[in-house]
């Protein structure tokens, strides 16, 4: 069973919004709520960069380039983890993985999941 599975990419305009969804069913959900959650991405020919965080208490960081238009949350009972994307532009394009840094020290990755925004 996948760990972690991620949904919620397209393609949008300019201008447009998308909400990615990071959901990890067989994780325990004390260990849920106790992970790091990140949201990275890797653009095409670019290296991964990490976009948005949330810490064990609900501390949230993000990158400069999506401050004011990206949005991380959670919902615990549903053990899933959101990005909210607005005001997208063609420079966010790439593809969103989410990443769960786990409190033992593990990285878990999702597969990935394409974002395109035409201009």
């Amino acid at each position: 069973q996948r760990r972690l599975v991620e949904s919620g990419g397209g393609s949008v305009q300019a201008g447009g919004s998308l909400r990615l969804s990071c959901a990890a069913p067989g994780t325990i959900l004390s260990v849920f709520t106790g992970n790091t959650l990140h949201w990275y991405r890797q653009a095409p020919g670019k290296e991964r960069e990490l976009v948005a965080s949330m810490f064990y208490g609900g501390r949230t960081h993000y990158a400069d380039f999506v401050k004011g238009r990206f949005t991380i949350s959670k919902d615990n009972t549903k053990k899933t983890v959101y990005l909210q994307l607005n005001s997208l532009t063609p420079e966010d394009t790439g593809i969103y993985y989410c990443n769960h840094h786990t409190q033992s020290g593990n990285d878990i990755w999702g597969q990935g999941t394409q974002v395109t925004v035409a201009s």
